[in-house]
């Protein structure tokens, strides 16, 4: 990194400079990163967030609840919506643009150092350089509990350095495949490799398969194992209850829109009763359900007409947006903005989202690899799909949305979370313009 550039332009600059050069499984070039940060990874205890779907949701939901009970707190998460620095929060706020440079400029500078000890055609990836930067800014703030997202599985994962109190599989589906095997059994052993002796493990919702690996890499490692505290609504109430081995949590209530969040809340506050090693405070466990936001996860961001973004990038996560979408959208005619990456199951996550819409307006994202919305569309209309166009141009594919969807409509925008970063911040100002007028 040089300084002639404004330090956090350089700092993302250098990031995605980086992803040139792909991704790379092995966790060596992570260590020799460790150890040349003066192995920041061991200056806090952590929490490892591992899964299919809710990583982000679980993590954010885990770090407040801890926040709220005294530990100073943070978390690394991913991916992010506008900004790289976006990944790395300390007591729920991003940490600082200049801050975040720093961390990335002391990220490259041990990098530099590592790459000259590796072999031709290798070198630091983005991730590994990012989680790093992550570290190093996580233990430089003195945090004492850190809970971490992991990237993609777990055994290979840059993030998986990290000596974790705890452990959570919030579920498992089948992707990534051609990375992490193909079925649930060999996905859950992957990412149930970051169990480590003596922990704890805390599971989410299994099927059988992923089931019979968790209890066996459990047995095998001496992990104490839980399910994820059973969640239930309260009769006749919006409120819901948590039940979990340490205790019981009443009157909840959660300002995340979505069904499926008081899952992902259920196994954050199992997992923060782990890392505590006792029940937690009630009263604090409701003020982080009523006060956590959680970006692009069932987010609305517009109004007139109704404008919700979501991360669902494949066929689990669209199902559980599908369910969740009609208490939001209502009687609203409801118009989906999408694009999907390649390396995605784009009929699962369609056919989940295609009985709730109206139209249609399929783009693509400037993420390498995204489809070609010919393609969507082409799906869209042998599941049965009609009112679809294609606007090559997400800002233009989102005004088409709203357009089509009118003033008493309502717009998705989902498929990539790439998409989300693109839109996500158009759709406010646009809805900010016509508030003001």
């Amino acid at each position: 990194m040089t300084s002639r550039a404004e330090p956090v332009d350089e700092a993302e600059r250098y990031l995605l400079s980086l992803e040139l050069f792909g991704m790379r499984f092995g966790l060596e070039r992570m260590r020799r990163l460790m150890t040349a940060l003066d192995s920041p990874h061991e200056r806090f205890a952590s929490v490892h967030v591992v899964g299919t779907n809710g990583k982000s949701s679980t993590a954010r939901m885990t770090a407040a609840l801890l926040s709220r009970h005294g530990f100073r707190t943070g978390a690394y998460l991913s991916p992010h919506l506008t900004s790289f620095a976006e990944r790395i929060e300390i007591e729920g706020r991003a940490v600082s643009r200049e801050r975040f440079a720093a961390a990335v400029q002391r990220a490259a500078h041990a990098a530099a150092l590592v790459d000259r000890t590796l072999g031709a055609g290798d070198r630091v990836t983005q991730f590994e350089a990012l989680t790093a930067a992550a570290y190093w800014e996580l233990a430089r703030e003195g945090v004492e509990a850190a809970v971490v997202e992991a990237g993609l599985g777990g055994r290979h994962d840059a993030t998986s350095v990290i000596d974790s109190r705890v452990q959570v599989l919030t579920n498992v589906g089948l992707e990534h495949t051609r990375w992490l095997g193909p079925t649930e059994r060999h996905i859950a052993e992957e990412k149930l490799a970051v169990v480590r002796p003596g922990a704890t493990l805390v599971t989410g919702p299994l099927g059988a398969e992923a089931a019979a690996v968790a209890e066996r890499v459990a047995a095998e490692r001496g992990a104490r194992l839980l399910r994820a505290g059973r969640e239930f609504r309260v009769s006749g109430s919006e409120l819901f209850a948590v039940e979990t081995p340490g205790g019981r949590y009443p009157k909840l209530a959660l300002r995340a829109l979505g069904g499926f969040q008081r899952g992902n809340f259920a196994a954050a506050v199992t997992a923060a009763e782990a890392f505590v090693g006792s029940a937690l405070d009630p009263e604090a466990v409701r003020r982080a359900g009523r006060e956590l936001v959680l970006p692009g996860r069932l987010e609305v961001v517009g109004a007139d007409p109704l404008v919700v973004i979501d991360g669902a990038h494949n066929p689990g996560g669209a199902r559980a947006l599908a369910e969740s979408l009609p208490p939001i959208v209502g009687s609203r005619p409801l118009v989906a903005a999408v694009s999907i990456l390649e390396d995605k199951d784009a009929a699962g996550i369609l056919g989940a989202i295609r009985p709730l819409c109206e139209a249609a307006v399929f783009t693509r994202s400037s993420r390498p690899g995204a489809l070609p919305p010919a393609v969507l569309e082409s799906l869209w209309g042998q599941l049965g799909g009609d009112e679809a166009e294609i606007v090559p141009d997400p800002v233009e594919a989102l005004a088409r949305a709203r357009e089509r969807a009118g003033a008493h409509g309502a717009v998705l925008v989902t498929g990539s979370i790439y998409l989300l970063a693109e839109l996500a911040g158009r759709s406010r100002s646009q809805d900010r313009g016509q508030a003001a007028r």
